[in-house]
């Protein structure tokens, strides 16, 4: 401490100055986030006392990771809100439901964990209404895993609130849920100030050499200073004839607390060890043991004063390395016997997951009413929406199940919640481990399921599909529904290997799946969606139009199933030219998954809907959409979805190479791990990045998406040389929702590269597939690319046609590249006043949805016939940005704050102050104004 502030941590200036600006902040309405990092010891601890010291007129809630509860689902979330659940009435019910049945007070469906995230944000924020908030989290490294990610979440969707949220974390892990939020290592103390601490602690004489051994030893680490001393005898102090200790410091650390440990009365080393097991501090539950193993009152004081654990409300050690030291100074046969003395009193009924978990560290040799009793805390965690909690249950009740059958079925049980909890490593551990015992076929048919959906959801390709199909037959006349659905999991696989399955790999699966058992009656999305994609693959397209046009009508039946399998309809309605589909699947995905709360499963059907908007021409919704998507991608820490961003880019002409300007923010949204490349590269190069990333791990599919994705840029360039061939090595291999797509962009590109015979070739394809379809969409655009290949009356009634049918459905880019390739036929025909008219409406249409190339060749065609037009300069939107746009939208359409939030996953204190910021910006007063300004800005 230093003399002018009795809270002033030595040697901590900058740390502590930057806490103290942490609760100014926050006092002022701005949220802070801040992790604490550094190693053990280090004084993570001692500054986190420090800012609770510091915040006074501040509400304070607290938390510690605790290593032995790492496997309890929400143990330390509920510790942090805990003293704060009186403002839980104030929440939304959905929200309050989330969390109450995630902390084992009510019951119900298991709530999506980024639900209960969003409850917490919005408990944080009701608390700091009144009061502001400081919320510290020590040991962060030992929270339960479903915990840490809710606070992740919660930490990057803080903004407005009075709350600041502190963590105190060791260094970086692979698993770490708060990398890149802002961070302040803490680095060892300086030597001058690690000599006046170490001589603070030590009396009498220290030499000179020792004392510059200990400071040189400890790095600056404070405990290390403070405690290495400890077990040093006077005479070596005086004299350095210590043993040198090659140990890392941590474990020096705890040798030094094991040794102190072991110099207290057994009782005190007793009372100590039922502490480091008994994780939650309950002051009342220690002394019910300690009466129970015959542990005097005196063994409290002991411990006490030897500096190493204080009994106050709660119980807590020092330092967690007392805890762990206390807990390693005991032999087996110990922990045992205090994890037994533990369960018989812990309450069965108030706290059964820790009393199983008990009982599960005391059994000696396999018991199977201890491995019933950690089956059922497993159920009772996933229906808590805790999947990992339930897989570290079900992990050790396999391990003490005596009955070799029942073992089994235990460890797929096992590896299915591990994979759910996003361990797929440890979940193939486990299905191997679960290979070794007595199986039936139906046991080893869903074993083989299992493995295969773990390899492709690790690399999206055809990696899986052997396992998948193996796992369909295995499943045929055993279970007629999961064989089926195997089977759809298979086609889907081979869909996505694309051409690096070969030319015959999805037919073949196709094929296999045809002669699958009828599924159940009324038939599933996923009996449906089997039939229509089997046929489509096996018979072709047209063999398959009727049943999947059939799958589609009926996919929103089910929300779940919807949900479920929205990564095949999606691909089948573009593959049918489905507009209503595809509005409609994205639409639900995005209402569900708002609704709901599922996070997990948001990003991508924000993606897909993105996807919808850009196809209406509605490039600043799109980008929004994508923005969010982005935003709550890495909150949740899953990996980047670049369609949408690519498609935006593709459609733009990605030529704007400006900080500020919207292609500019597209690049970096784009994950350099996607690009390899910081975003300097050109459009097309970021599309053969892309491809070249996915097919990298068998996702063949993305190299003919992103030769389609160059093909259309080309286009909307005039580079139809290059555009042709791309057109033509996407038209390689049939993929699933690009092929016909592409096909479009070969006809036009080889009408313009005098290549005649490759787009009539396409344009005979194209027509197979536009007539099966029937959709105003494909016939409009097949009506186009006739026209394209056509002379005289024939192509003009043929533009006209287009025209029509593609002003009847929701595609209007290639509506507006009607009146773009019609002017251009026009201008050529010598006919300028009607080419005027087309290709002005074309410019107008391009240039305002930010189409950009293909709005150039529309003025460019303008100019060649005398019909000048200013080159517009390409809009940044430096106005509203695209969270203030979207809460703008939902605010004029009537929803209230906490609605918004809701829908947006964050508080409403941060929808008023970015709603402030709107009405400055649009000069409006009032939430009625807002879409008359909206439209006008």
């Amino acid at each position: 401490m230093s003399s002018s502030d009795p809270r002033r941590l030595r040697g901590r200036h900058g740390e502590c100055a930057a806490l103290d600006q942490l609760l100014a902040d926050t006092k002022t309405g701005q949220s802070q986030v801040l992790v604490l990092r550094g190693e053990a010891g280090i004084g993570k601890s001692a500054l986190v006392e420090y800012l609770v010291a510091g915040a006074a007129g501040c509400r304070i809630a607290r938390a510690a990771g605790v290593e032995s509860e790492m496997e309890l689902a929400f143990a330390g979330l509920h510790q942090l809100c805990a003293p704060l659940m009186g403002y839980l009435s104030r929440l939304p019910d959905p929200q309050r439901d989330a969390l109450t049945i995630a902390f084992g007070l009510s019951t119900g469906s298991p709530p999506d964990r980024f639900l209960v995230g969003l409850a917490v944000l919005s408990l944080l924020a009701e608390a700091a209404d009144e009061q502001p908030l400081v919320c510290v989290v020590d040991d962060a490294q030992w929270l339960d895993r479903v915990s840490a990610q809710t606070l992740a979440f919660v930490a990057r969707r803080l903004f407005a609130e009075r709350v600041a949220l502190v963590f105190a974390v060791r260094t970086q892990t692979v698993d770490d849920q708060l990398a890149g939020l802002r961070e302040l290592e803490i680095q060892g103390l300086r030597d001058d100030d690690a000599r006046a601490l170490l001589g603070s602690v030590v009396l009498g004489r220290v030499d000179e050499h020792v004392r510059d051994r200990i400071v040189a030893e400890a790095r600056g680490n404070p405990l290390a200073l403070l405690e290495l001393p400890q077990g040093w005898t006077a005479a070596e102090l005086a004299g350095g004839f210590g043993h040198p200790d090659t140990r890392p410091l941590a474990s020096r650390i705890e040798q030094s607390f094991l040794r102190r440990i072991a110099s207290l009365p057994v009782a005190t080393q007793r009372l100590l060890l039922v502490a480091a097991a008994e994780p939650v501090g309950d002051l009342w539950l220690l002394r019910r043991v300690a009466e129970r193993l015959d542990i005097g009152a005196d063994a409290a004081s002991e411990a006490e004063a030897a500096g190493l654990i204080e009994f106050g409300a709660r119980v807590r050690f020092r330092h967690p390395l007392v805890r762990s030291a206390a807990y390693r100074a005991a032999d087996a046969g110990e922990r045992r016997d205090v994890h037994r003395a533990l369960a018989a009193a812990t309450d069965p009924e108030s706290d059964p997951d820790r009393r199983a978990w008990h009982r599960a560290h005391a059994a000696v040799e396999p018991d199977e009413a201890v491995a019933d009793e950690l089956a059922r805390s497993a159920d009772r965690a996933q229906a808590r929406g805790g999947i990992a909690a339930a897989a570290a249950f079900l992990r050790r009740a396999t391990g003490l199940t005596p009955d070799p059958v029942r073992r089994g079925a235990r460890a797929m049980a096992a590896a299915q919640a591990t994979f759910e909890a996003g361990a797929p490593d440890a979940a193939l551990e486990l299905l191997a481990a679960a290979e070794m015992g007595p199986l039936d076929e139906l046991q080893r048919g869903r074993m083989a399921r299992l493995r295969g959906q773990i390899v492709f959801a690790r690399r999206r390709g055809g990696e899986a599909l052997p396992m998948l199909l193996d796992a369909a037959n295995r499943l045929e006349h055993l279970d007629d529904g999961q064989a089926r659905e195997a089977y759809l999991e298979a086609i889907g696989s081979a869909v996505f290997g694309g051409r690096l399955n070969g030319n015959g790999g999805v037919r073949e699966v196709a094929e296999a799946a045809r002669a699958a058992p009828q599924g159940p009656r009324p038939p599933r999305l996923a009996d449906a969606l089997l039939d229509g994609l089997a046929a489509r693959f096996a018979e072709g397209y047209v063999g398959g139009a009727s049943l999947l046009k059939c799958a589609l009508r009926d996919a929103g039946d089910n929300e779940d199933d919807s949900m479920r399998w929205l990564w095949l309809t999606w691909l089948a309605a573009g593959d049918m030219w489905d507009d209503e589909a595809w509005h409609e699947l994205a639409t639900r995905a995005v209402r569900t998954a708002r609704e709901t709360g599922a996070l997990n499963f948001l990003p991508l059907a924000l993606v897909y809907r993105a996807a919808v908007h850009v196809h209406a021409g509605e490039f600043d919704l799109a980008l929004t959409l994508i923005e969010e998507s982005e935003a709550i991608t890495e909150a949740i820490g899953n990996s980047h979805l670049g369609y949408g961003t690519l498609l935006l880019i593709a459609w733009r002409g990605g030529d704007d190479q400006e900080p500020g300007s919207v292609a500019g923010r597209l690049r970096d949204i784009l994950p350099v791990t996607a690009t390899g490349t910081s975003g300097k590269v050109g459009a097309s190069g970021l599309m053969q990045s892309g491809a070249r990333w996915a097919s990298s791990w068998g996702e063949g599919r993305a190299i003919g998406l992103g030769n389609y994705l160059n093909a259309l840029l080309y286009n909307g360039r005039s580079q139809y040389q290059a555009a042709l061939v791309c057109a033509e090595k996407a038209c390689e291999h049939d993929d699933l929702g690009v092929f016909g797509f592409a096909l479009a962009e070969l006809v036009e590109a080889g009408t313009r590269s005098d290549a005649p015979e490759a787009a009539a070739a396409a344009l005979g394809q194209l027509e197979e597939r536009a007539t099966a379809s029937g959709t105003d969409w494909a016939l409009g655009v097949l009506a186009r690319s006739r026209a394209l290949l056509s002379d005289g009356q024939a192509a003009d009634l043929l533009y006209r046609e287009a025209i029509e049918r593609l002003s009847r459905c929701r595609i209007a880019v290639d509506l507006a590249r009607t009146h773009l390739v019609y002017g251009e036929w026009l201008r050529r025909e010598n006919r300028r006043v009607d080419a005027r008219e087309q290709l002005r409406t074309a410019y107008e249409m391009l240039h305002r949805f930010g189409a950009n190339a293909f709005a150039e060749r529309a003025r460019r065609e303008l100019l060649a016939i005398g019909e000048p037009v200013r080159q517009r300069a390409a809009e940044t939107r430096d106005g509203l940005t695209a969270q203030e746009t979207q809460i703008a939208r939902l605010a004029g359409d009537g929803m209230t704050n906490s609605e918004i939030g809701a829908e947006l996953f964050i508080s409403p204190r941060t929808v008023e102050w970015h709603l402030r910021k709107v009405f400055t910006k649009l000069d409006v007063n009032s939430r009625r104004e807002l879409r008359g300004a909206l439209a006008s800005h």
